[in-house]
């Protein structure tokens, strides 16, 4: 397990009711931890409309995560 704080924008953040929060996981990729967080929020946008980075430098979300790391999730944005 780590520990790894969770950073929500948007809609996210509404549906969790907090900016942050850190999180005991045993993710290793930053999907892994999107997929644990969906559970725990009952978030509905699918991952692949959604943007993540972590340590503030955007990712992939296969990216590795790590002790420590602030991974942050993005909603899907729309604009006109």
């Amino acid at each position: 397990m780590i520990s790894v704080t969770a950073k929500y924008f948007a809609v996210f953040r509404e549906k969790t009711g907090k900016e942050s929060e850190v999180l005991s996981t045993s993710a290793a990729t930053a999907g892994d931890l999107f997929s644990e967080v969906v559970v725990r929020h009952l978030f509905s946008d699918p991952m692949v409309r959604c943007k993540v980075a972590i340590n503030d430098e955007l990712a992939g979300w296969d990216s590795s995560i790590s002790e420590g790391d602030v991974v942050l999730f993005f909603p899907p944005v729309a604009g006109g």
